[in-house]
């Protein structure tokens, strides 16, 4: 079973959601952000990337960065742009994307299910960008994004969600980043939120879709909350933390591509073609259709790639197609051993599209690309099930949960 509960959310206006709401503080660089931030003073970055209203040169790992998120987030409190319910409620947040809507369930789940188990992950996190959001969320006393959680559909939460939908006008509808419809209810009955929170007791297990860092952050900050107030009891805030809820039949993975900047052999292709079956596509970008299939895009061509079966891997993890490529071709042939360290290979989100891949191997930024078939939802829950880890930037979820329509106050300051 998973423990959810309702809370006090502090949100903005219907009016001013649009102005409030950004895109996650991890999908933007900074400069991205700032020049977002310099145009519009409500946006949420000014909390989320609070080095945007300090010194370009100041890194964003600096005290004072942390110090004004806290400020911000006070600030944006003292002038209405965020207000606190008075109640406890329970939110739905839909996204609609190219027509295909997913609602989720808004709440706080428990830091104990996550120490359990109950609460699964499938990547390692980076110790660094843990830290980072560690302070964040010690600083400013609150989870300021919510983690992107699924779990297998229930077709009593599904016909709870739906019927409250039916009979409800959202209190946010608007459109924003990338076409996304945005629309938010609020579940003020105390018997409806109730029913939600007796159905997720049967729930065996959520699983983290997108946010392992948040996760990990929340969690330790909590705990180190039950150790500086040993005398708070079980309901004390600090000990849930902000997340959307997802049946996972309503979820897409989108592909998460690779570019690389490594030299490349003469007989590159000849060693490739060891491996896989490969066919010069030309101009038109190649984007895979199946597992085991994969672009690739070098010297202003793309090829079509498909493993050979016997190098096609086995088990959950050597069978996903991000572990074919790191396995078949990114150590052998360019000596990359670990792709979230070595600075030689990035990635790019499937919503910027395959001509992003282009683009940058065509500037000279890197030499070669790939286009990556993503893994399934399947994949996912069955990794995590497992007890197994997921190759780094394995998974690229769209739409994204926007950034600050919902904080949850850990009450502890």
């Amino acid at each position: 079973m998973v423990k959810i509960r309702a809370f006090k959310g502090i949100r903005p206006s219907a009016k001013e959601a649009i102005y409030v709401a950004s895109l996650p503080y991890d999908v933007l660089s900074t400069e991205e952000a700032r020049k977002l931030g310099v145009s519009n003073p409500m946006s949420f970055l000014h909390i989320d990337k609070a080095e945007i209203d300090l010194a370009a040169d100041l890194s964003p790992y600096d005290d004072s960065v942390y110090a004004k998120a806290a400020s911000n987030l006070a600030e944006f409190q003292e002038k209405g742009w965020l207000v606190k319910d008075g109640n406890p409620e329970l939110y739905l947040y839909q996204l609609v994307m190219n027509g295909r809507p997913q609602t989720g369930l808004v709440t706080c789940t428990a830091i104990d299910d996550y120490v359990s188990g109950a609460i699964k992950k499938h990547e390692l996190t980076r110790e660094e960008k843990e830290l980072d959001r560690i302070r964040h969320v010690d600083v400013t006393d609150a989870n300021t994004s919510p983690i992107f959680l699924t779990y297998r559909s229930d077709d009593e939460v599904n016909n709870v969600v739906d019927a409250w939908i039916g009979s409800h006008d959202p209190v946010y509808d608007f459109e924003s980043f990338h076409g996304v419809q945005h629309r938010i209810w609020t579940v003020d009955d105390a018997d409806v939120v109730g029913v939600l929170t007796k159905a997720f007791e049967a729930i065996p297990a959520l699983y983290i879709a997108d946010g392992h860092h948040r996760t990990e952050s929340a969690v330790k900050v909590g705990l180190k909350r039950r150790e500086e107030f040993p005398d708070a009891g079980a309901d004390a805030e600090f000990n849930f933390f902000l997340a959307v809820l997802f049946p996972q039949d309503q979820l897409e993975i989108l592909d998460y591509n690779r570019v690389v900047d490594v030299p490349i052999a003469t007989d590159f292709l000849d060693q490739v073609a060891l491996k896989f079956d490969v066919e010069k596509v030309g101009k038109e970008a190649y984007k895979p259709v199946t597992p085991n299939t994969f672009g690739m895009y070098l010297d202003g061509s793309w090829y079509g790639l498909k493993v050979k079966p016997e190098f096609a891997g086995e088990g959950v993890i050597a069978s996903l197609d991000v572990s074919i490529l790191a396995d078949q071709v990114l150590t052998p042939l360019f000596g990359i051993e670990d792709i979230r360290r070595d600075d030689r290979i990035n990635f790019v989100g499937g919503i910027r599209g395959l001509g992003e891949l282009e683009q940058l191997v065509d500037a000279g930024k890197y030499t070669i690309a790939f286009s990556m078939y993503p893994p399934t939802m399947d994949n996912l829950l069955d990794v995590a099930d497992a007890g197994e880890i997921m190759p780094p930037k394995s998974t690229w979820f769209e739409p994204k949960l926007l950034s600050g329509l919902f904080v949850h106050d850990l009450e502890s300051k």
